[in-house]
Protein backbone atom coordinates (compact mmCIF):
# COMPACT_ATOMS: atom_id res chain seq x y z
CA UNK A 1 0.00 0.00 0.00
CA UNK A 2 1.59 3.04 -1.09
CA UNK A 3 1.28 6.51 0.19
CA UNK A 4 -1.16 8.96 -1.30
CA UNK A 5 0.57 12.02 -3.44
CA UNK A 6 1.11 15.09 -1.95
CA UNK A 7 -1.54 17.50 -3.94
CA UNK A 8 0.68 20.52 -5.74
CA UNK A 9 -0.26 23.94 -3.74
CA UNK A 10 -3.64 25.67 -5.64
CA UNK A 11 -2.61 28.52 -7.41
CA UNK A 12 -3.59 31.15 -5.23
CA UNK A 13 -0.88 30.44 -2.79
CA UNK A 14 1.47 30.92 -5.88
CA UNK A 15 3.69 33.78 -5.79
CA UNK A 16 1.33 36.99 -6.98
CA UNK A 17 4.29 39.22 -8.08
CA UNK A 18 4.33 38.52 -11.39
CA UNK A 19 6.63 41.45 -12.53
CA UNK A 20 4.22 44.17 -11.06
CA UNK A 21 4.93 46.84 -8.96
CA UNK A 22 6.22 46.28 -5.50
CA UNK A 23 4.28 47.90 -2.87
CA UNK A 24 6.58 50.07 -0.34
CA UNK A 25 6.63 48.45 2.32
CA UNK A 26 4.29 50.12 5.41
CA UNK A 27 5.30 52.71 7.37
CA UNK A 28 7.53 53.76 4.59
CA UNK A 29 6.20 56.88 3.98
CA UNK A 30 6.39 57.12 7.89
CA UNK A 31 9.80 57.16 7.38
CA UNK A 32 10.45 59.65 4.90
CA UNK A 33 8.19 62.43 6.84
CA UNK A 34 10.67 61.50 9.88
CA UNK A 35 13.81 62.43 8.19
CA UNK A 36 12.62 66.37 7.32
CA UNK A 37 13.19 66.10 3.68
CA UNK A 38 10.17 66.87 1.51
CA UNK A 39 10.21 65.64 -2.50
CA UNK A 40 7.84 65.85 -5.30
CA UNK A 41 6.75 62.85 -7.13
CA UNK A 42 9.50 62.87 -9.59
CA UNK A 43 11.76 61.77 -6.19
CA UNK A 44 13.41 65.19 -6.32
CA UNK A 45 14.30 67.43 -2.93
CA UNK A 46 11.64 70.48 -2.21
CA UNK A 47 12.90 73.76 -2.40
CA UNK A 48 16.44 75.37 -4.08
CA UNK A 49 19.44 73.38 -5.04
CA UNK A 50 22.65 73.95 -3.40
CA UNK A 51 23.85 76.21 -6.33
CA UNK A 52 21.11 78.60 -5.90
CA UNK A 53 21.62 78.80 -2.04
CA UNK A 54 24.95 79.96 -2.97
CA UNK A 55 23.99 82.92 -5.00
CA UNK A 56 21.72 83.95 -3.24
CA UNK A 57 24.31 84.24 -0.19
CA UNK A 58 27.02 86.00 -2.44
CA UNK A 59 24.00 88.27 -3.29
CA UNK A 60 23.73 88.79 0.40
CA UNK A 61 27.51 89.17 1.46
CA UNK A 62 27.86 92.10 -1.39
CA UNK A 63 24.60 93.57 -0.35
CA UNK A 64 25.39 94.08 3.49
CA UNK A 65 29.22 94.98 2.50
CA UNK A 66 27.81 97.66 0.83
CA UNK A 67 25.52 98.90 3.79
CA UNK A 68 28.48 99.56 5.59
CA UNK A 69 29.45 102.45 3.25
CA UNK A 70 25.30 103.74 4.91
CA UNK A 71 26.47 102.99 8.05
CA UNK A 72 29.93 104.53 7.91
CA UNK A 73 28.49 107.72 6.73
CA UNK A 74 26.06 107.90 9.99
CA UNK A 75 28.74 106.97 12.19
CA UNK A 76 30.70 110.49 10.87
CA UNK A 77 27.46 112.06 11.26
CA UNK A 78 25.88 111.17 14.83
CA UNK A 79 29.13 110.32 17.03
CA UNK A 80 29.99 112.52 19.35
CA UNK A 81 33.43 114.90 18.97
CA UNK A 82 35.91 114.78 20.88
CA UNK A 83 37.45 118.07 21.30
CA UNK A 84 41.16 118.70 21.31
CA UNK A 85 43.39 121.46 22.22
CA UNK A 86 47.14 122.42 20.81
CA UNK A 87 50.06 124.03 22.78
CA UNK A 88 53.63 124.49 22.11
CA UNK A 89 56.26 123.29 24.66
CA UNK A 90 59.56 124.30 23.52
CA UNK A 91 59.78 124.74 20.01
CA UNK A 92 57.58 121.10 19.80
CA UNK A 93 53.74 121.27 19.54
CA UNK A 94 51.12 118.99 21.77
CA UNK A 95 48.41 117.92 21.41
CA UNK A 96 46.05 117.05 24.82
CA UNK A 97 42.20 116.83 25.49
CA UNK A 98 40.19 119.83 26.78
CA UNK A 99 38.18 117.19 29.28
CA UNK A 100 40.24 114.62 30.37
CA UNK A 101 37.16 113.47 32.31
CA UNK A 102 35.05 113.59 29.13
CA UNK A 103 33.15 110.72 27.69
CA UNK A 104 33.04 111.42 24.18
CA UNK A 105 35.40 108.91 23.17
CA UNK A 106 33.37 106.01 24.74
CA UNK A 107 29.99 107.43 22.74
CA UNK A 108 32.46 107.56 19.53
CA UNK A 109 32.57 103.39 19.78
CA UNK A 110 29.05 103.35 21.31
CA UNK A 111 27.72 104.56 18.37
CA UNK A 112 28.94 102.41 16.18
CA UNK A 113 27.79 99.77 17.95
CA UNK A 114 24.21 100.93 18.28
CA UNK A 115 24.12 101.24 14.46
CA UNK A 116 26.02 98.07 13.48
CA UNK A 117 23.26 96.29 16.02
CA UNK A 118 20.55 98.24 14.16
CA UNK A 119 22.00 97.26 10.92
CA UNK A 120 22.63 93.71 11.92
CA UNK A 121 19.01 92.98 12.49
CA UNK A 122 17.82 94.90 10.02
CA UNK A 123 20.09 92.62 7.78
CA UNK A 124 18.47 89.72 9.39
CA UNK A 125 14.40 90.44 8.74
CA UNK A 126 15.37 91.28 5.03
CA UNK A 127 17.41 88.29 4.57
CA UNK A 128 14.11 86.07 5.97
CA UNK A 129 11.80 87.84 4.23
CA UNK A 130 13.04 86.99 0.99
CA UNK A 131 14.29 83.75 1.46
CA UNK A 132 12.22 81.98 5.01
CA UNK A 133 14.02 78.54 4.33
CA UNK A 134 17.34 79.81 5.88
CA UNK A 135 20.12 77.21 5.24
CA UNK A 136 23.54 77.18 6.12
CA UNK A 137 24.54 79.57 3.12
CA UNK A 138 22.67 82.51 4.01
CA UNK A 139 23.19 81.93 7.48
CA UNK A 140 27.15 81.75 7.02
CA UNK A 141 26.26 85.07 4.79
CA UNK A 142 25.28 86.84 7.74
CA UNK A 143 27.95 86.65 9.45
CA UNK A 144 30.81 87.17 6.90
CA UNK A 145 28.55 90.33 5.06
CA UNK A 146 28.53 91.59 8.59
CA UNK A 147 31.79 91.63 9.05
CA UNK A 148 32.53 93.38 5.88
CA UNK A 149 30.33 95.99 6.28
CA UNK A 150 31.73 97.10 9.46
CA UNK A 151 35.09 97.09 8.54
CA UNK A 152 33.97 99.21 5.65
CA UNK A 153 31.60 101.47 7.53
CA UNK A 154 34.97 101.91 10.08
CA UNK A 155 37.18 103.05 7.52
CA UNK A 156 34.38 105.12 5.77
CA UNK A 157 34.00 107.11 9.06
CA UNK A 158 37.30 107.67 9.70
CA UNK A 159 37.93 108.81 5.83
CA UNK A 160 35.04 111.36 6.70
CA UNK A 161 36.10 112.49 9.46
CA UNK A 162 38.80 114.87 10.64
CA UNK A 163 42.28 114.57 9.60
CA UNK A 164 44.20 111.84 11.72
CA UNK A 165 47.55 114.02 11.60
CA UNK A 166 46.23 115.96 14.82
CA UNK A 167 49.64 117.90 14.63
CA UNK A 168 49.21 119.46 11.48
CA UNK A 169 45.34 120.04 12.69
CA UNK A 170 46.97 122.10 15.79
CA UNK A 171 49.05 124.50 13.23
CA UNK A 172 46.34 125.14 11.29
CA UNK A 173 43.75 125.99 14.31
CA UNK A 174 46.67 127.73 16.29
CA UNK A 175 48.08 127.48 20.24
CA UNK A 176 45.06 126.89 22.53
CA UNK A 177 41.94 126.83 19.54
CA UNK A 178 39.80 123.68 20.45
CA UNK A 179 39.52 121.43 17.58
CA UNK A 180 37.97 117.65 17.00
CA UNK A 181 39.94 114.65 16.98
CA UNK A 182 39.62 112.18 14.60
CA UNK A 183 37.20 109.42 14.59
CA UNK A 184 38.87 106.33 16.62
CA UNK A 185 37.29 103.22 17.11
CA UNK A 186 38.87 101.84 20.19
CA UNK A 187 36.86 99.21 20.97
CA UNK A 188 37.50 96.72 18.04
CA UNK A 189 35.09 93.96 19.48
CA UNK A 190 32.09 96.68 17.84
CA UNK A 191 33.12 95.12 14.46
CA UNK A 192 31.19 92.01 15.32
CA UNK A 193 28.24 93.67 16.41
CA UNK A 194 26.59 93.44 13.07
CA UNK A 195 27.17 90.17 12.20
CA UNK A 196 26.27 88.60 16.05
CA UNK A 197 22.82 90.89 15.67
CA UNK A 198 22.18 89.43 12.35
CA UNK A 199 22.42 85.60 13.54
CA UNK A 200 20.72 86.27 16.62
CA UNK A 201 18.02 87.79 15.06
CA UNK A 202 17.98 85.74 12.01
CA UNK A 203 17.89 82.27 14.33
CA UNK A 204 14.93 83.93 16.42
CA UNK A 205 12.58 84.66 13.05
CA UNK A 206 13.04 81.19 11.83
CA UNK A 207 12.40 79.46 14.82
CA UNK A 208 9.34 81.24 15.68
CA UNK A 209 8.00 81.98 11.86
CA UNK A 210 10.14 79.66 9.79
CA UNK A 211 8.46 76.78 7.54
CA UNK A 212 7.75 73.36 9.76
CA UNK A 213 8.58 69.64 9.25
CA UNK A 214 5.81 68.10 8.79
CA UNK A 215 4.83 65.45 11.65
CA UNK A 216 5.36 61.90 10.97
CA UNK A 217 1.96 59.82 11.20
CA UNK A 218 2.47 57.59 14.07
CA UNK A 219 -0.39 54.97 13.16
CA UNK A 220 0.65 54.74 9.12
CA UNK A 221 -2.35 53.42 7.32
CA UNK A 222 -2.07 49.11 6.59
CA UNK A 223 -1.23 48.82 2.69
CA UNK A 224 -3.46 46.54 0.97
CA UNK A 225 -1.66 43.05 -0.96
CA UNK A 226 -1.84 43.26 -4.37
CA UNK A 227 -4.57 40.50 -6.03
CA UNK A 228 -3.30 37.19 -7.19
CA UNK A 229 -3.09 36.40 -10.76
CA UNK A 230 -6.92 35.03 -10.73
CA UNK A 231 -8.17 37.85 -9.69
CA UNK A 232 -8.07 36.80 -5.97
CA UNK A 233 -6.23 38.30 -2.65
CA UNK A 234 -2.79 36.09 -1.56
CA UNK A 235 -3.19 35.36 1.73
Amino acid sequence: MTAPLTPPPPPNERSSYQGGPVPPPVGAHAVGAASGAAYDRHGEQDGPGMLTEVRQAVVAVVAMALSGVLLGVLWWKLAPTVPLVGDVVGDSWVVYLKESESEQAVGVDGTFTLLALAFGALSAVVVFLLRRRGGVPLVVALGVGGLLGSLLAWRVGVWLGPTQDVIAHAREVGKGVTFSAPLKLGAKGALLAWSVAALVVHLGLTGLFGPRDPEPDPWPAPQPYPPGPYGEKSA
